[in-house]
C-alpha cells in the first residue's frame, strides 16, 4: 500500500492562479480592442446599413427629411428613398431634371411654398408638369446653385394625388440619426 503525501505551497498556488487570471484578462481585452477597431473600420465602409434598404418618406416626415438631407448631404449619399410628389420644373433645369415637389403650408391662410428633391431621370422630358408620381432613387451629391442632394431615379410610376396633399414645415422634434432617415 502506497500513500502519497502532497504538500501544497499556498504562496506558489496563489501566484500561479493570479498569473493565469492576468493572462486571461489580457487575452479578453485584446479580443475586445480588436473587435472595436475592426467594427470602426467596417463602419467607414457603410456596411452597417444594408445597401438594398429603401426608406419611405411620408407627408408627415417629408420636410424634416428634406431639411436633414440638405443640412448634411455627405451622410446621406447612397441612401435609397421612396416618396410621392408632383413634377415641378423651373427654367434653369436640364432636360433630365425636375423637382419632385410638395406644397408646404406656411400659414393658416393657406399660403404654400413649393419644396422638394431635385431629381435626375433620363426620360424626364416624357413627364408632364404637375403629374403625381411615386419615385424610388438614390441620393447623390450634385451642384445646383451650390451643393445639393440630387435623387437619381431608379423607379418611377404615375399615381393619383394622395389624400395628404400638403406637407408642413420641419419641426424641432425631429432628431435624425446620421446616415439613416
Amino acid at each position: 500500500m502506497f500513500v502519497y503525501n502532497f504538500k501544497i505551497n499556498g504562496s506558489k498556488v496563489f501566484k500561479t492562479f493570479f498569473v493565469c487570471i492576468i493572462v486571461l484578462v489580457i487575452i479578453i481585452l485584446g479580443i475586445v480592442v480588436f473587435r472595436v477597431f475592426n467594427g470602426a473600420r467596417n463602419a467607414n465602409n457603410s456596411s452597417c446599413i444594408p445597401n438594398d434598404t429603401v426608406f419611405s418618406i411620408s407627408a408627415k416626415n417629408y420636410t424634416n427629411v428634406l431639411k436633414t438631407v440638405h443640412d448634411d448631404i455627405d451622410s446621406y449619399v447612397g441612401v435609397k428613398i421612396n416618396f410621392t410628389g408632383y413634377v415641378y420644373r423651373v427654367s434653369d433645369l436640364t432636360k433630365t431634371q425636375f423637382v419632385l415637389a410638395r406644397d408646404m403650408l406656411i400659414s393658416s391662410g393657406s399660403q404654400c411654398l413649393v419644396v422638394g428633391f431635385l431629381c435626375e431621370y433620363k426620360n424626364a422630358e416624357s413627364l408632364s408638369d404637375k403629374v403625381w408620381v411615386n419615385v424610388t432613387g438614390e441620393i447623390t451629391k450634385g451642384n445646383y446653385h451650390g451643393d445639393m442632394p440630387i435623387l437619381k431615379i431608379t423607379e418611377i410610376k404615375e399615381v393619383s394625388k394622395p389624400a395628404e396633399e400638403y406637407v408642413y414645415p420641419p419641426d424641432e422634434t425631429y432628431i435624425p440619426t446620421s446616415g439613416l432617415l
